[in-house]
């Protein structure tokens, strides 16, 4: 019989490092098994071999999570203008959960199961209306026995606080991340409160996941802990931010850049920054510590990598990643071997190599959230007299 594994939680109050997974939605849009727009996760039960593939590279990269491919996977949201999918959000869910543990199994890595923010709670249901959402993925999680659960990518503290409030029903360990920044969330909360009324709801883990790049989001989590701290509670702390660097954006994140989602390559992170952000993250005493969209496994392993001596190990990917570079030791070229120093790679200023573009952009600003009409949801397609009135609206902006 296999030894019992240490959860989450007995990890984090030991002092150990947990390494999250990366962006399933987006690694999968680009390889062809996710559609860019609704992001719901059906390939779990289209394309299961898929979405294994990549929970086994981010196994051997280092994560000591699986996280079931979930992600925007309740009912509302499956259904949401004009989405239509020859599978349930039950069946759905229960693939996830399925990929998720055969692969934890084949290391030493917990399964969380993972809800977020609902077209319910967008278009003003009722709280009771919203929770029996987050409920019916629930049934699934504990079906399968998830090891813990983590409320993810929510806008909104208040509907982030009754997602907690029904996870935590079932007395397994709750998550909670928002998509948030330094400025707070969409209705103004400022990330000190947002924690500490995920913490009173049930929270043992929070943070900040999603929509700003690696920097930004651990000063939001470092606000955040300030804000714990401050109502005299405790907690332990996450960061799975983008792999993007996002200076530019305002207080709705990278979704609001020009570039989202299909122009934002030029943006992205080398592993050098990984490095940076992961010791950063550390230093902030932040311990599970993972990454969201734009992350590849080559990022988390960057993560592990840098955290190694503190963790007493390398990720089984390393064998094929010499340290800063060490592998360009056996190139044939003498100008690439020159380059197989840390100092090299660490004070590198990439190129883009796009002369005419500019190295900022100017995020759209529609402000409109949650109450407002524009954001009603539908279960039918948006049509094109719909399209036309947001096409000659964005002329504007």
């Amino acid at each position: 019989m296999a030894p019992t594994k240490k959860g989450v939680l007995e990890r984090l109050d030991a002092g150990e490092i947990v390494i999250g997974d990366g962006g399933f939605v987006f690694a999968l849009e680009k390889r062809g098994y996710v559609k860019a727009g609704p992001w719901t996760p059906e390939a779990a039960a289209e394309h299961p071999e898929a979405v294994r593939q990549l929970h086994r590279e981010f196994l051997r990269a280092g994560s000591n999570v699986m996280q079931t491919f979930t992600f925007y996977a309740s009912d509302d949201k499956l259904e949401n203008r004009g989405n239509k999918l020859t599978f349930t959000g039950a069946q759905i869910n229960e693939a996830a959960c399925d990929l998720a543990r055969e692969v934890a199994n084949e290391g030493d890595a917990l399964v969380a199961g993972g809800v977020s923010q609902t077209p319910s709670y967008l278009s003003c249901k009722s709280e009771k209306d919203v929770k029996a959402t987050f409920k019916k993925q629930l049934d699934v999680f504990i079906k399968k026995n998830v090891d813990f659960l983590i409320a993810e990518y929510f806008e909104h503290v208040e509907e982030a606080v009754w997602a907690v409030e029904v996870l935590k029903e079932t007395g397994k360990p709750v998550a909670a991340t928002l998509c948030i920044g330094p400025e707070g969330d969409m209705h103004g909360v400022a990330p000190g409160e947002c924690a500490a009324r995920l913490v009173k709801a049930g929270a043992r883990i929070v943070g900040v996941n999603c929509h700003f790049d690696p920097m930004t989001c651990v000063n939001t989590v470092k606000m955040m802990k300030e804000g714990v701290e401050k109502a005299g509670l405790k907690a332990h702390y996450m960061v799975q931010p983008l792999a993007y660097h996002t200076p530019d954006c305002n207080c709705q994140g990278f979704i609001d850049l020009p570039e989202f989602p299909f122009g934002l390559e030029p943006r992205i992170l080398t592993r050098w920054d990984m490095h940076r952000y992961a010791r950063e993250a550390y230093n902030a005493g932040i311990r599970y510590i993972g990454g969201c969209c734009g992350f590849e496994p080559y990022h988390i392993r960057a993560v592990a990598e840098e955290l190694a001596k503190e963790r007493g190990v390398l990720p089984d990917a390393s064998d094929k990643h010499g340290s800063w570079g060490a592998g360009l030791e056996m190139h044939t070229k003498p100008w690439v071997r020159a380059r197989a120093r840390r100092d090299y790679w660490e004070n590198l200023k990439p190129a883009s190599g796009r002369p005419q573009c500019p190295s900022l952009s100017v995020p759209d600003g529609w402000g409109v959230t949650k109450g407002h009409a524009d954001l009603m949801q539908q279960k039918e397609a948006t049509s094109q007299d719909q399209l036309k009135q947001l096409f000659d609206r964005s002329k504007s902006h």
